[in-house]
């Protein structure tokens, strides 16, 4: 199988490399920004105070590939020296270059050697003989022969202007930008440790595969090498397999790879990751993840001195698993169990009923509780059940904070979305109990509260019964109220609503509206307070919420049932002469999930008796939802 080199490499290792750039990437680009910025880190790392041994400045990647004997004859280059192809990171090794170029002088001062590495270019641009080599000795204006050296000029002549700027860096840049010192006296490594704190590549050599594709993948998809692609390169790197022949060797290698691959796979489906994460993950591979997890923990105990040197950028986690792997009692079934323990724990988590909800739920609504703290209490406690007892003492503080809120004027709804989370999922974890405890059904869990959908779709919290009250004193709003109750009331007092259309004579139609409302149980009149309060509350996702506003509740229901069924139910239209209805045929639409508390409301569940299906009453509806959730929030103290 192919093997990834991989390893950090200081800037003083490659000062005696030769570096070729093919005509497959564009030439250096680099702006006077980006050359600054790149100035002032370096220097805020050699400024700073009580630095660990070997902690350093990591430079992201630098992707090479050896070059073959035929390539460097087809290409005009030495076939005796060793070249390599720079398949991802010319730009930040072209600026280390001119930077070097520009110190040459404090360089010779501070008895640094003085050769820098070789680049030379395909593109045919970039043929001017020795323009990099000389560059130093050019004047202080651009050189506009061709793009590529006007952005190098421009580059260069910024970085002499840098230093005369903070001449009193000068010696201090170099020494971090060219020190090299090797630990002969440390035992403990595998590797010789150089303790210097320098500035350092991440040194990616790609075997055996295309370089144009890994350049397509690392530039035009703007896909950087992740955490953990570095680290499998490191971790499947045959010096870990020493002990064994090279055929336990491959099959070993091949084993982790598969194992690897069955992971990332699925942690790629999203109602999986998204019970364990939140939606915002910038990485293409979620393996990271865990690794992330393992270096966050020290999962591996190293000594203090090497998580100094690991430092604390994106690529902190790399770092962590190359001090690993120097150590001489490093072990890679060790490093990769640790891995597949945490994954196993989350599968445990995903496939049992209560710590599927009851973590998921608490990732998602705690900003504490994330996954480092529930792995950390899970490894604490006895069992699964003492776990569950913690879970649920957890949610009981959340809950009951939420209940604690006061908003009579409706500004501080989102404050019970935590309450009507979870009693969506304690709706679920009761029916599947439910049905498991009947032997007919006993086949696991039938149904899951989909996190993903949760978080994807961002829900929210909505009145049910309307936030304010639509009073139908004009024919335009009482137009509204008819339409929207036609299907949901009797033959008869659907002809009177034709009738009302029909008629020309305001005071007829008045009095037949009235007539209407005479015969149409009317809604409860809800105070202020009444309306801003749990039991008038449900959440519902974000498309639905701007679907019907601030509807009366027939109307949302009609939207519910619509959203859940996959049907577009249609209210009655007036024809152009206003004076008959029009009633459409259903269509099928794309269903939407409706959460199960959300579906209950809208369909009177909760509800004791049958009642009027055009409005929401505070009896007994709204009681009776509200007794329903208190008997949710008691099942945490079981």
């Amino acid at each position: 199988m192919t093997e990834n080199k991989i390893t950090i490499k200081s800037v003083s290792e490659l000062l005696n490399m030769k570096f070729f750039i093919p005509d497959y990437q564009r030439g250096y680009r680099w702006t006077t920004q980006q050359v600054k910025e790149l100035l002032e880190d370096i220097n805020e790392f050699a400024s700073k105070k009580r630095k660990g041994p070997g902690e350093f400045y990591c430079l992201q990647p630098l992707v090479v590939r050896a070059m073959t004997t035929e390539e460097k004859i087809k290409y005009n280059l030495d076939p005796n020296e060793s070249w390599n192809e720079v398949i991802d990171g010319q730009q930040r090794l072209t600026t280390i270059f001119l930077i070097l170029k520009s110190l040459k002088e404090i360089i010779e001062v501070a008895g640094k050697p003085t050769e820098v590495y070789e680049i030379k270019y395909q593109r045919d641009a970039n043929k001017k003989a020795g323009f990099l080599n000389s560059i130093e000795t050019m004047g202080d204006k651009e050189d506009y022969t061709t793009v590529d050296y006007y952005h190098m000029t421009t580059a260069f002549l910024y970085i002499k202007k840098w230093f005369e700027e903070n001449r009193e860096c000068k010696l201090r840049f170099c020494e971090t930008l060219l020190s090299y010192e090797i630990d002969d006296e440390d035992n403990s490594s595998k590797q010789t440790k150089d303790v210097a704190n320098n500035v350092r590549f991440i040194w990616y050599e790609s075997v055996n595969e295309n370089p144009i594709k890994v350049f397509t993948r690392l530039n035009i998809g703007k896909i950087s090498l992740t955490n953990a692609e570095l680290i499998k390169a490191l971790m499947l790197n045959r010096e870990n397999f020493k002990k064994v022949d090279d055929f336990a060797r491959r099959l070993r290698q091949q084993e982790i790879a598969s194992e690897w691959d069955n992971i990332e796979y699925a942690l790629q489906k999203d109602d999986f990751w998204l019970f364990l994460h939140e939606k915002d993950y910038s990485h293409p591979t979620r393996i990271d993840f865990i690794f992330d997890i393992l270096c966050y923990q020290n999962y591996l105990h190293l000594p203090q001195e090497s998580l100094e040197r690991i430092g604390s950028d994106e690529y902190r986690t790399f770092r962590y698993f190359t001090e690993y792997f120097k150590q001489k009692d490093s072990n890679v079934d060790n490093c990769w169990s640790s891995v597949k323990s945490y994954f196993h724990t989350f599968m445990e988590w995903y496939d049992d009923l209560q710590l599927y909800h009851y973590v998921g739920f608490l990732i998602e609504t705690s900003n504490y509780h994330n996954v480092k703290v529930l792995l950390y209490k899970w490894s604490e406690e006895k069992n699964k059940n003492t776990f569950v007892s913690y879970l649920k003492s957890e949610i009981k503080k959340i809950i009951d904070n939420c209940l604690e809120t006061k908003d009579p004027n409706g500004n501080a709804k989102r404050k019970y979305k935590p309450v009507l989370l979870f009693h969506n999922i304690q709706t679920i974890i009761n029916q599947n109990e439910n049905k498991i405890n009947n032997d007919k059904y006993k086949l696991g869990t039938f149904y899951k509260f989909p996190f993903h959908l949760y978080k994807l779709e961002n829900w929210d919290v909505e009145h049910i019964n309307s936030y304010t009250y639509n009073e139908e004193n004009d024919m335009e709003t009482q137009k509204e109220w008819l339409t929207n109750i036609f299907l949901g009331v009797s033959k008869s007092i659907q002809m009177l609503i034709q009738k009302y259309f029909e008629v020309k004579s305001d005071p007829e139609r008045e009095d037949i509206f009235n007539k209407i409302k005479a015969k149409v149980p009317q809604p409860d009149r809800w105070e202020q307070e009444e309306k801003n309060s749990l039991w008038n509350y449900t959440l519902l996702d974000a498309s639905t919420n701007r679907s019907y506003g601030n509807a009366i509740f027939s109307a949302k229901r009609r939207i519910i049932i619509s959203k859940d069924r996959g049907i577009l139910i249609p209210i009655p239209k007036l024809s152009k002469d206003q004076k008959q209805f029009i009633l459409e045929k259903e269509e099928k639409t794309t269903s939407s999930f409706v959460p199960p508390c959300t579906k209950h409301v809208f369909m009177k569940y909760y509800s004791p008796m049958t009642g009027d299906n055009n409005y929401w009453t505070k009896s007994p509806d709204a009681e009776a939802y509200i007794e329903d959730i208190m008997k949710c929030i008691e099942k945490l103290e079981e």
